[in-house]
């Protein structure tokens, strides 16, 4: 589905199994409910309560789950169906093997979702809870919140303008330190994560879908498939896109403590978009000589401000409350766990993975 600035490009692809819900608008102040209380929870109780709503919180820890509504005005509910019946949406923040199981539950018990990425675990489950939403009659969305960071919503928009021309190769990079957590944590655990490529270059995966269009090949390799006992990882893959741009995407966890950066180049027909995390400069076109007047543009003012996560989860609840929709939808979450998948596959395997079920 294209978004204008030229065709292969596009806003969201929402996916045909993406369901078409039923829409009221309401001006009643939304509940919340935050489900996991680890620290995505905490980072999206912390955006609720800047939103001026308190949310009502559980977890497995209810000791952990007292100190965070203690810190944030929230309330603990001691189960899931308390949660429930206490709220109108819920936000599920637990492990990443957890996610279908609250969903499918908060959707039957007539409850918006909200789900941070990866969507779930595995395709089946993403799907089944793409079905519960559906039947149910309430909203789905998928927390990607990359959509939603100052500057690559401004290298998107410069896009879809068109001062790059057709955008032919992308170069993502988000590279950061190994997670600390304990030996036996679940996040170490691939059946239950999905390790690097489904927690962190997850993100680049959808972003370089939602500027060059649906992938249709993925080529993935692993440090930690390569050399297990090395205890770091770094994955890079190759995307092609259906339009026929390529993206090149790295992930690392592979830095020393206290490293988070993060890189986007977006190579087009008439020019460079690039922004790196290190520089002090915005995101920034280096146009070709016949193009858009030539010379170099800075874009200091992005026109977004505030934190990511609070316009998130605001646009989300702007979105329910209204009956509109985001600019990311629960199909675009599949989609993104799809390539993600695809790639985890292509590390283990050695081959190219095709995505033979692709978005319309």
């Amino acid at each position: 589905m294209a978004d204008g600035g030229g065709p292969g490009l596009h806003a969201g692809n929402r996916a045909a199994s993406e369901p078409r819900l039923a829409r009221t608008r309401t001006d009643k102040p939304l509940r919340v409910g935050v489900v996991g209380t680890g620290f995505i929870g905490e980072t999206h109780v912390a955006a609720w309560a800047a939103e001026g709503i308190h949310a009502v919180i559980h977890d497995v820890d209810a000791g952990r789950a007292a100190a965070l509504a203690d810190r944030h005005g929230a309330r603990v509910a001691e189960s899931l169906d308390e949660l429930f019946g206490a709220v109108d949406v819920v936000d599920i923040c637990t492990p990443t093997h957890l996610h279908a199981e609250v969903a499918i539950a908060a959707a039957r018990a007539g409850r918006h979702v909200i789900c941070e990425k990866p969507m779930a675990r595995t395709l089946a489950d993403a799907e089944a809870m793409l079905a519960a939403a559906r039947d149910a009659g309430v909203r789905l969305f998928v927390a990607h919140v990359v959509r939603f960071f100052p500057e690559y919503v401004a290298a998107r928009a410069a896009v879809l303008d068109g001062a790059i021309g057709e955008p032919a190769v992308l170069r993502l990079t988000r590279a950061s330190f190994r997670p600390r957590q304990p030996a036996g944590h679940w996040f170490f655990d691939h059946a239950k994560s999905g390790g690097i490529v489904l927690d962190l270059m997850v993100h680049d995966l959808d972003y370089a879908r939602w500027i060059a269009g649906d992938v249709v090949a993925v080529h993935c390799r692993s440090a930690s498939v390569a050399q297990p006992e090395a205890g770091v990882d770094h994955a890079v893959a190759i995307l092609t896109h259906r339009s026929g741009a390529i993206s090149h995407v790295s992930a690392s966890w592979g830095y020393a403590p206290p490293t988070f950066r993060t890189a986007v180049e977006i190579a087009g027909s008439r020019g460079l978009i690039a922004q790196d995390s290190t520089a002090t400069t915005p995101v920034t076109p280096s146009l070709l000589a016949d193009a858009a007047g030539g010379g170099l543009t800075a874009m200091a003012d992005t026109g977004l401000a505030g934190d990511p996560f609070r316009l998130e989860l605001a646009e989300f609840a702007r979105a329910i409350r209204d009956g509109t929709e985001a600019r990311i939808g629960a199909a675009d979450g599949l989609e993104a766990l799809r390539i993600a998948l695809a790639a985890d596959e292509s590390a283990r395997t050695g081959a190219v993975v095709r995505l033979t079920q692709e978005a319309d």
